[in-house]
């Protein structure tokens, strides 16, 4: 699906607020509102939208610490590294869950009430499995945090 500069301006207004209504988004991309529900239709058909979520404060049910893990292994066959991610899952505190490349093989980011409960998950975690190393970074502040992508949008409507 080749998406135009209106698919594009439609995904960045659904990205920022999805309860904007569709009176408004297609107004906003110069569209009358029949059009725009089969564009955003078609759009969630193909993929492009993966589900309606809301965006919950951390703060205010209190998680507020966030701790990035990361995690050395001297595993690396398919059998182990589907196990650990099979572990991992089961761990609701993890949010974010990443193979990387470099020094360490895989990139975590925690969400935690407290440091004592940052310690429970810690040892829950290495008793799951066979780990090399474990470094936690612990955020002292959010200074940017989004789930929008950037998208490229034509500045010509």
């Amino acid at each position: 699906m080749n998406l135009d500069n209106t698919d594009m301006q439609l995904l960045a207004l659904i990205q920022h607020d999805d309860s904007i209504s569709l009176d408004l988004m297609a107004q906003q991309v110069g569209l009358s509102k029949t059009p725009c529900w089969r564009r955003i239709q078609k759009l969630e058909k193909a993929g492009y939208v993966k589900r309606h979520v809301a965006l919950l404060d951390a703060d205010k049910l209190a998680l507020g610490v966030s701790v990035f893990v990361q995690v050395k292994t001297n595993q690396h066959d398919a059998n182990w590294a589907m196990k650990f991610a099979e572990a991992v899952t089961e761990f609701p505190e993890i949010v974010e869950f990443y193979r990387m490349a470099g020094d360490y093989d895989y990139l975590m980011r925690v969400l935690v009430k407290d440091i004592p409960a940052y310690d429970r998950f810690y040892k829950k975690l290495i008793s799951a499995t066979a780990l090399t190393d474990v470094t936690s970074n612990f955020a002292m502040e959010q200074i940017k945090y989004t789930t929008e992508l950037p998208l490229p949008l034509s500045k010509n409507k």
